[in-house]
């Protein structure tokens, strides 16, 4: 999951969107690790589950990453009053499906299953202008 999260990294850029979904345990944390590697930002990298949302910034040229859990939030609303900076970072939310509607014309999903074998499975879907031609 982490090694898949640098090369994702290294294909996000500033505006970006991504949402990932899964059940506990299914690696969205270790995939954000390896998206702050690919991105190359300060981290660590961990899951920002009681402070809600995290910024790392970059350590070169790159954007930072704002890294969101969104378990906790009851509403887009609350999501909203984070005020988080869609057009200047690479924005991931854990959670976020449902609560990011509207939020960007482009979005980049990641919907994480993990089997009973502890092996994952991972679908990936861009939606918008910024997916259309191929970017991943």
């Amino acid at each position: 999951m982490e090694r898949l999260g640098v090369r994702l990294g290294r294909r996000l850029r500033a505006g970006d969107l991504v949402v990932l979904t899964g059940p506990l345990g299914a690696g969205k944390t270790t995939l954000s690790r390896g998206i702050g590697e690919g991105l190359g930002v300060r981290g660590p990298v961990s899951s920002p589950t009681f402070v809600l949302a995290r910024t790392h910034p970059p350590l070169g040229d790159g954007p930072p990453l704002v890294h969101v859990d969104a378990y906790r939030l009851g509403s887009p609303a609350e999501l909203d009053d984070l005020d988080l900076d869609y057009d200047g970072a690479v924005v991931l939310v854990e959670w976020g499906a449902g609560m990011v509607d509207g939020v960007s014309e482009s979005v980049l999903e990641v919907r994480i299953e993990r089997a009973a074998d502890d092996t994952r499975s991972v679908e990936l879907e861009g939606t918008g202008p910024r997916w259309s031609a191929g970017a991943l």
